[in-house]
């Protein structure tokens, strides 16, 4: 998910009572929250689609969920032991304890890759004992309508907090009704997996949510080996066109991943990849889940070496 998600998720956790454990449980929780995503920095030295082989992975798997949260108290108790000693710490500070710190820090931690799970994305979550690929294919990777919930419920509890009356109860309920609102839209997209009936055979199946109408789903499917998809809307699948989509026949990439940094990371990444004519003839790979022509090189690699051999099946 967004950033601005995993940060008023740590944040409605510090306001449903968690922030009253330690000194600067709020900070480990909404820095903790947003901590696996250290890896967006791979932008700096990576090039084309090779972020999207990295992303998501080592930063997100089971060591790095025991060892960030560590680093972050060890800096935030560091942190507070140097105000100390300059006399600029705040006097309404709650002592910190550095082993709630570090399970605050923990638990911030661990909230982001379940939220990032939910959507069609993925996630490698045993990285780097295996590279396998998750996907909840449950919410859009941004959803204005969590959004909603959480900073309605964090508003409430600040401004009740405020006032001097009770403020933890209007955060868990927010919590309540994030968690229900997400298992309703789990339960549509498995309700789909076994719902949508196609006459053909198909060998990729993919139910896609969609961005603001978040009941919507966006049904994927892959025929003949995967090198031809439709894409439909919901249950009643009539296929959505695609205007000017000239499917090649899938080459045999075998040789040329190996020499090729950006292909062997696309194909890495994909989930339903397939490929296109390009102009000139030669052959541009795309992934289904995220086809979009005119925002090319972020989600496609282009083979200009590659000729396209024209895909004749219906």
């Amino acid at each position: 998910m967004d950033n601005l998600t995993h940060s008023l998720v740590g944040a409605v956790l510090g306001q449903a009572g968690l922030k009253r454990t330690t000194g600067l449980a709020m900070h480990a929780l909404i820095i903790g929250a947003n901590l696996p995503d250290l890896d967006a920095a791979c932008f700096f030295w990576l090039e084309g689609t090779e972020h999207l082989a990295f992303r998501r992975g080592i930063t997100h798997g089971p060591p790095a969920l025991v060892l960030l949260p560590l680093i972050l108290a060890g800096l935030l108790w560091a942190f507070d032991r140097w105000q100390t000693k300059r006399g600029t710490r705040p006097e309404a500070r709650l002592p910190v304890r550095f082993g709630w710190l570090y399970a605050m820090a923990f638990i911030g931690c661990l909230s982001h890759p379940f939220f990032d799970w939910l959507n069609v994305y993925g996630i490698r979550l045993l990285e780097p004992f295996s590279s396998q690929w998750f996907y909840g294919d449950t919410l859009f990777i941004i959803d204005v309508w969590l959004w909603a919930v959480l900073i309605a419920s964090v508003w409430v509890s600040r401004r009740r907090e405020n006032a001097g009356a009770e403020w933890m109860l209007p955060a868990r309920v927010g919590i309540i009704f994030a968690l229900v609102y997400i298992g309703l839209n789990y339960w549509r997209t498995d309700n789909l997996y076994g719902g949508v009936i196609i006459e053909e055979p198909y060998d990729k199946f993919i139910v896609s949510p969609t961005p603001l109408a978040s009941w919507g789903r966006e049904v994927i499917i892959g025929r003949a080996g995967s090198q031809r998809f439709e894409w439909g809307a919901d249950v009643e699948w009539p296929p959505l066109e695609r205007a000017n989509i000239s499917f090649c026949s899938f080459p045999d990439l075998t040789a040329l991943r190996r020499t090729n940094s950006q292909l062997d990371a696309f194909l890495f990444w994909s989930r339903a990849p397939f490929a296109t004519r390009a102009a000139d003839g030669s052959v541009i790979l795309y992934d289904a889940r995220f086809y979009d022509p005119r925002a090319r090189g972020r989600f496609s690699v282009a083979l200009p070496d590659v000729r396209c051999e024209e895909l004749t099946q219906p």
